[in-house]
């Protein structure tokens, strides 16, 4: 099952008329890459790896907290910032009694009050908004850890609307920001960047047993 799933949308768009499928098409490759790493870790197999796993999502967000605060991108993408994640998956590490990384860590992808491209930022919002959908499936593997919404796997619950309804919502405004082909190419990048940069962070705090 995929952990970085990316939902489908209405059946008649293509890539020439969704920027969501552009997208998909350009990540594919790493996002195949992603999961299979994700996978071969399992990250449900004890609470220990499931830690494991949080520290991966706690970079990730942290990456992109600044993009949800930022004011231009909510109001390219109105209610942005009712998206964010970081705060949740903190609540989840401290409910497993894992301390939250210490300040000490590299600054991250996206820093508050610096200048954010906004192409470059829609693509990596595309990448964390759509880890979402996956969410409704690991939130059944956590389950299984003695996990719910209310405790360890906050961050995995749905958003009160739902999940395929948030993320059609998501992609209605992604598509409606306009921009130019240059444009195009950087949001492409920044989806590429942010699957590159999940995937350091798995091999980062998820290892994988040594080969014999």
């Amino acid at each position: 099952m995929p952990f970085f799933c990316i939902a489908m949308t209405a059946h008649h768009a293509t890539p020439e008329t969704s920027r969501r499928l552009r997208l998909k098409a350009a990540t594919h490759d790493i996002h195949d890459v992603l999961d299979q790493r994700i996978m071969a870790f399992n990250p449900f197999a004890d609470r220990t790896h499931y830690a494991d796993f949080l520290h991966t999502q706690f970079r990730l967000h942290r990456d992109v907290q600044a993009l949800f605060d930022d004011p231009n991108l909510n109001q390219l993408l109105p209610q942005l910032g009712q998206r964010s994640r970081l705060a949740l998956v903190e609540q989840d590490l401290q409910d497993l009694g894992v301390a939250v990384p210490a300040q000490s860590l590299p600054p991250p992808a996206f820093t508050q009050g610096s200048a954010i491209d906004a192409a470059t930022a829609l693509g990596w919002l595309y990448a964390v908004e759509g880890s979402n959908i996956g969410a409704a499936f690991l939130l059944k593997f956590a389950a299984k850890l003695g996990l719910d919404a209310s405790h360890g796997a906050r961050h995995l619950a749905p958003h009160p609307d739902g999940r395929a309804a948030n993320w059609r919502n998501f992609i209605e405004q992604l598509d409606e920001v306009s921009l130019t082909a240059e444009e195009e190419s950087r949001a492409v990048a920044g989806a590429q960047a942010a699957f590159a940069q999940v995937l350091a962070y798995v091999e980062q705090y998820c290892p994988l047993p040594a080969q014999a």
